[in-house]
């Protein structure tokens, strides 16, 4: 499967998921408290991120949360475009997750990849965006308005899921943009209470169906926390049972926030389910990795 990202294009094979690692350069995150307030903090921090294993590192300034208000697109612009342009500049592939036409396109301008729209095509001029400039675009799965708290009652919350999929894609297309240029998110948490999530996840290789990348957006979310009782920065285990469900469904991308971690896991992982040699990154000479050094007395 080909993901075209302007003028990079990736090679996506079952079992070869790419990490994303996320970036928030706000102050509302829902599930992640490390603060970036400078250029000079935020780079070095997704440059160690793509040192740790992920491919792609995506960009947020304002989060989905419903209790904090929306900034406005000059404020997010100006947050957001000094890292996407030094990443960039530096050959990393850089996505935006962002709802607003305008910042999107300044985004891309400063040399973003892909533009990760939590709105679910909420304004329809993201698409033109994706499609003049051959930036990918992520289709998620939403019936809340941006920053607005919205419950639907669904009748099949999965179904409503795929026919919501297959309107924007279709809208999507309709607009300009390729195929090859569009990711699928069944958007967790998003207008969806934590049973309806759990519901969407057990059942997510049906959107396998629609022959694109699935986006799985699973790491720290609400719905975890509801099964685990722990608080947001503390629901790594949770996070990789979602994480290996998903592979096992079929997922492409995975966007987390513990990108090392797991990194260490996709490789394990792997290594276990091929056969021959495996690729060892240790030495057998470095005890360190037999065993902790014994306690003098």
């Amino acid at each position: 499967m080909k993901l075209k990202l302007r003028e990079r294009v990736l090679e996506l094979e079952p079992g070869g998921a790419l990490i994303m690692g996320i970036v928030n350069v706000g102050n509302d995150s829902v599930a992640d408290s490390t603060s970036l307030p400078s250029l000079a903090e935020q780079l070095p921090f997704a440059l160690s991120q793509v040192q740790a294993g992920a491919q792609i590192i995506d960009i947020g300034v304002q989060s989905g949360r419903t209790d904090t208000p929306p900034i406005s697109a000059e404020d997010e612009l100006e947050r957001m475009v000094p890292l996407v342009r030094a990443l960039a500049e530096r050959g990393v592939l850089v996505s935006v997750d962002t709802w607003r036409a305008a910042v999107a396109r300044g985004a891309v301008e400063a040399g973003a990849h892909l533009i990760n729209d939590t709105s679910g095509l909420a304004d329809v001029e993201l698409a033109q965006v994706a499609a003049e400039s051959g930036a990918g675009l992520v289709l998620m799965h939403t019936r809340a308005r941006p920053k607005e708290a919205n419950f639907p009652v669904y009748e099949d919350v999965t179904a409503d899921v795929l026919e919501f999929l297959r309107e924007r894609l279709e809208l999507a297309v309709s607009h300009g943009v390729a195929e090859s240029q569009l990711v699928l998110d069944p958007g967790p948490d998003f207008a969806k209470t934590p049973s309806e999530t759990i519901e969407v996840l057990r059942r997510i290789s049906e959107l396998q169906a629609f022959g694109r990348p699935l986006l799985l957006a699973v790491s720290r979310k609400y719905f975890i926390g509801m099964l685990s009782g722990r608080d947001p920065e503390d629901r790594l285990g949770g996070t990789l049972a979602a994480v290996a469900h998903g592979l096992d469904a079929g997922a492409h991308i995975l966007r987390v926030h513990d990108v090392a971690v797991t990194h260490e896991f996709l490789t394990v992982r792997q290594a276990l389910r091929e056969s021959g040699t495996p690729r060892f990154h240790g030495h057998s000479s470095d005890e360190r990795l037999k065993w902790i050094a014994p306690k003098r007395l």
